[in-house]
C-alpha cells in the first residue's frame, strides 16, 4: 500500500471519529469459550474508529496507570490503530479470498474490535488476540494486543499482519455460532432418519446439492470431532508450517480441526474432479457408510490416517429404507507425516497432517476412503487398533 494511499485512508478514518462521554458502565462482562463469565474486559468509551465498508468499529483501550500492564503511549496507540484499520481495509478489499472473514462480515458476527496494551484470557494467560463472546447471542468481540504487534514488528506492516489477523476469524465464526451450546451437549446419532441417498442419486446431484445434503448429515449422524477428545488442551499447527499455536482454550484445537475437516468434506462432495476420479469417496460420505471423520492424536502409532470399520456383526440400519452398513471412521493423526507408501504422500509435501491446507486435506481424506473403505469393511478393521485408540 503506497504512502499517499495510507495517508489518505488515515485522514478519512479520523473524519469518522466522534468522541462521546464516558458511559456509566465502563466495563462489560464477557462470556468465555466454556459459556461461563470470563474476566471483565475494559469497554472503551467513545464512538470508535470506522473502517470504510465494514459495520464494526475499532476502539483503543490505552489502559490506566494503576493497571498491572504498562499503558499505551500515544505513539504506540496511533501506530497500532493505523495498522489495524489499514489491515482491515486490505482484507475487505480481498475478502473473497478469505472465506471466514467474508462470512463474519456478511453475517455481522463481530460487534467491535478493541486494541489493548496486552490481552489476557480469564486465566491470566497472555495472547496476541482473543475472541470473546458478548451478552448478545451470535456476536463477539476481537481483542488485539498492541504490545504483541510491536514485538512482532507489525506496526505499519499491513501485508505481513493481514494473514495473522485474518486467521483469528475462524474463532470469530466458531464462537459466534456456538455461544449458547453447553460444553457437555451431546447429540445422539439419528441413523434411521438420516437423508440417505443411493449412489446413483448422489451422482445425479449438483455440487451445491451435495453440499446441502452433507449439511443435513452433519445434523443427523456424521461427526467431525474425535469422540475420545484426544486433542483436548493440545496445540494446533499453522497451515503450511510445522509451527505450533498454543490453545487459548482447552478445546481450541478441537474447534480448529472440526472446522478444517468440514471444509475439506464440503470440497470433496462439491468438486466435480472428486466425483470423476474418486467417486467412492463422495458416495461413501453421503450414503451412510462413514459416520466419523476426525483429527486425533495417537502417539503410539505411526500412521498418518486410519480407516476403522466395524465388523459385519455390528452393522447398523441407516435411512428410511433401512440399508445395512458397517459404520466407518476416518482418523487423521495430527502430528504424523505421510509415509512413502501412502497414496497421498506426494500431496502432503512432508507436512504433519495437522498442517495441511484445506485442498491437501481433502485429497488425503478422499484417497484414504477410495483406497481403504471396501477392503477394511470386509474384515472389520477395528481389533488391532483397540489397544492404541486415543485415551
Amino acid at each position: 500500500m503506497s504512502r499517499w494511499m495510507s495517508l489518505g485512508l488515515w485522514a478519512l478514518f479520523l473524519m469518522h471519529v466522534v468522541v462521546v462521554c464516558v458511559t456509566a458502565d465502563s466495563y462489560v462482562a464477557l462470556t468465555s469459550h466454556e459459556g461461563q463469565s470470563a474476566a471483565e474486559f475494559h469497554n472503551p468509551s467513545g464512538a470508535g474508529y470506522e473502517v470504510p465498508g465494514l459495520s464494526f468499529r475499532v476502539f483503543v483501550d490505552r489502559g490506566v496507570e494503576e493497571a498491572t500492564d504498562e499503558p499505551l503511549d500515544q505513539v504506540q496507540a496511533d501506530a497500532a490503530l493505523r495498522t489495524v484499520i489499514e489491515t482491515f481495509s486490505y482484507l475487505n478489499q480481498h475478502r473473497h479470498s478469505y472465506p471466514r472473514f467474508d462470512e463474519a462480515v456478511s453475517k455481522s458476527l463481530l460487534e467491535r474490535v478493541i486494541i489493548e496494551p496486552s490481552v489476557r484470557n480469564h486465566e491470566g494467560k497472555f495472547f496476541p488476540f482473543l475472541v470473546v463472546r458478548t451478552v448478545n447471542p451470535g456476536r463477539v468481540r476481537l481483542l488485539i494486543s498492541a504490545s504483541s504487534m510491536r514485538e512482532q514488528g507489525y506496526f505499519g506492516a499491513v501485508e505481513r499482519f493481514a494473514p495473522v489477523l485474518v486467521r483469528e476469524f475462524q474463532w470469530v465464526v466458531s464462537k459466534a455460532g456456538t455461544g449458547q451450546k453447553p460444553k457437555t451437549a451431546s447429540i445422539e446419532r439419528d441413523l434411521r432418519h438420516a437423508p440417505i441417498r443411493t449412489d446413483k442419486e448422489i451422482r445425479a446431484l449438483s455440487g451445491e446439492e451435495r453440499v446441502q445434503l452433507l449439511e443435513q448429515l452433519f445434523e443427523t449422524y456424521l461427526r467431525t470431532v474425535d469422540d475420545q477428545r484426544s486433542l483436548e488442551g493440545r496445540s494446533y499447527y499453522e497451515v503450511g508450517s510445522t509451527n505450533l499455536v498454543d490453545p487459548s482454550q482447552p478445546d481450541s484445537a478441537i474447534k480448529f480441526y472440526d472446522i478444517r475437516v468440514r471444509e475439506a468434506l464440503q470440497k470433496i462432495v462439491r468438486a466435480p474432479s472428486f466425483l470423476d476420479r474418486m467417486p467412492l469417496a463422495v458416495t461413501s460420505l453421503m450414503n451412510g457408510t462413514i459416520w466419523n471423520v476426525a483429527f486425533v492424536k495417537v502417539d503410539q502409532r505411526d500412521w498418518a490416517t486410519r480407516t476403522r470399520v466395524q465388523p459385519a456383526d455390528k452393522a447398523v440400519m441407516v435411512g428410511v429404507a433401512g440399508r445395512s452398513v458397517q459404520p466407518a471412521a476416518i482418523l487423521i493423526n495430527l502430528h504424523r507425516t505421510a509415509a512413502p507408501d501412502d497414496p497421498f504422500y506426494a500431496d502432503t509435501k512432508d507436512l504433519p497432517m495437522g498442517a495441511l491446507s484445506t485442498d491437501q486435506l481433502a485429497l488425503v481424506i478422499a484417497k484414504e476412503i477410495q483406497q481403504n473403505i471396501i477392503e477394511k469393511s470386509q474384515r472389520g478393521h477395528v481389533a488391532q487398533d483397540a489397544l492404541t485408540a486415543p485415551k
